[in-house]
């Protein structure tokens, strides 16, 4: 694992279903055909060398009888599946009150459907495995969840037309990912805009932006290029950012006509 956080919980619940396991007299191959998985799977979850799925610990919270307290695990491993930059990041969105992004290269992750996060992750070198793609796209989607949260957060993106253009994953994919735009930008508390090609001014050529500001009136920024992710606290830092977003927002198109752009391109490419 890449975290000691993920580690900890693994190693937790592993060591849980090995005690409730010898408890009941089971060996690794006998739980293993009782919950429908082999002694391998089962052997490597205790030793906290895979993550197992929920299904997993349903089935052998009911065999064991452990009375609920290996399902309760559930939550606590899911989480553990994601990379950790994920997860530290997710905490900060479920304290935002407000979060603001510009992108230049693809949609932004918490516009994206499962197929077009799925085909961003495919083009990456060097090139993920099935298993760390399932993971990332599971993780990113999960991320979504901040749409539907009471209080509601403002959400704003500007999206460079390029990416909407773009297609990635193919034109169904991007089709669909269109569609999803034009959905989540009718949202009341979400607004999207596009910086269209042809502006001759332009305050986000410098990259991505990301803000999140917090509940308790922190804002924070969020950079991520190539192979660095990081985040920005320092106040000085962080007021260039919004002056740059806040540029960038005002010379592109605004969430109305942004959408009547989207539903453009949409139709080209239908």
């Amino acid at each position: 694992m890449e975290d000691e956080e993920a580690t900890a919980v693994l190693k937790t619940v592993g060591r849980q279903i090995k005690l409730w396991r010898e408890a009941a007299g089971l060996k690794q191959a006998e739980l293993g055909a009782a919950i429908g998985y082999g002694e391998e799977m089962v052997s490597s979850v205790e030793r906290a060398r895979r993550i197992p799925k929920p299904d997993f610990l349903a089935r052998a919270d009911e065999v064991l009888g452990a009375g609920g307290k290996l399902s309760a695990m559930q939550r606590d491993v899911e989480q553990a599946r994601y990379p950790k930059k994920v997860r530290d990041l997710a905490k900060l969105e479920e304290e935002a009150v407000e979060m603001g992004a510009y992108v230049s290269h693809h949609i932004h992750g918490l516009l994206q459907t499962p197929e077009y996060a799925r085909a961003v992750h495919v083009l990456r070198r060097p090139a993920y495995t099935e298993d760390e793609i399932d993971r990332l796209v599971a993780a990113r989607m999960a991320r979504k969840a901040v749409f539907d949260r009471v209080p509601r957060p403002l959400i704003t993106f500007v999206q460079e037309e390029a990416t909407l253009r773009r297609p990635v994953g193919g034109r169904m994919v991007l089709r669909q990912q269109l569609e999803h735009l034009l959905e989540v930008g009718r949202l009341p508390h979400v607004e999207i805009q596009v910086m269209p090609t042809d502006r001759e001014d332009h305050a986000g050529l410098s990259g991505p932006i990301r803000l999140l500001k917090l509940n308790d009136g922190k804002t924070f920024g969020h950079l991520e290029v190539q192979l660095h992710s990081r985040l920005i606290s320092d106040p000085r830092e962080v007021q260039i950012l919004e002056m740059r977003y806040g540029m960038i927002r005002a010379q592109a198109l605004s969430p109305r006509e942004s959408l009547a752009f989207i539903e453009k391109v949409l139709g080209e490419e239908t």
